[in-house]
C-alpha cells in the first residue's frame, strides 16, 4: 500500500484548506484512515480518523474546524480544514490502518501546511 499525501500550502488564519491523501494497493475500503501533524519542534500527533462502520472522530483542538472524509471508490481520504489558526501548521501525513488494532501500517510523505497569523 502506497500514500501520496498531497494539497498543503500557505494560509493567512481564519482561510480553509483540503488535504488530499491518494491510497494504491491492498483494499483500501476496509482500513481504519487517520490524519496525523507534526509541528515544528513537536512530536507527531493524532488528528483524525476515519473508522469504517464506526464514524469519525478528532482531536479536541481540531473540533467543529476539520472535517475527514473518503471517497472509496476513488481510494482517497479528505482532510477539510476551516478556521485555520497559526497552531495548526505542521506537516500532516496521512496513514492507514490494516487491522484498526490501533497501529497504522502505512504512512504518506507528509503534506507542509503553513498558517501565517
Amino acid at each position: 500500500v502506497q500514500l501520496q499525501a498531497f494539497g498543503g500550502g500557505l494560509v493567512q488564519a481564519g482561510g480553509s484548506l483540503r488535504l488530499s491523501c491518494a491510497a494504491s494497493g491492498g483494499t483500501f475500503s476496509n482500513y481504519v484512515m487517520a490524519w496525523f501533524r507534526q509541528a515544528p519542534g513537536k512530536e507527531r500527533a493524532f488528528v483524525a480518523v476515519h473508522r469504517v462502520y464506526v464514524g469519525t472522530y478528532y482531536t479536541d483542538s481540531v473540533k467543529g474546524r476539520f472535517t475527514i472524509s473518503r471517497d472509496n471508490a476513488k481510494n482517497m481520504v479528505y482532510l477539510q480544514m476551516n478556521n485555520l489558526k497559526p497552531e495548526d501548521t505542521a506537516v500532516y501525513y496521512c496513514a492507514a490502518s490494516v487491522y484498526n488494532n490501533g497501529d497504522y501500517d502505512y504512512w504518506g510523505q507528509g503534506t507542509l501546511v503553513t498558517v501565517s497569523s
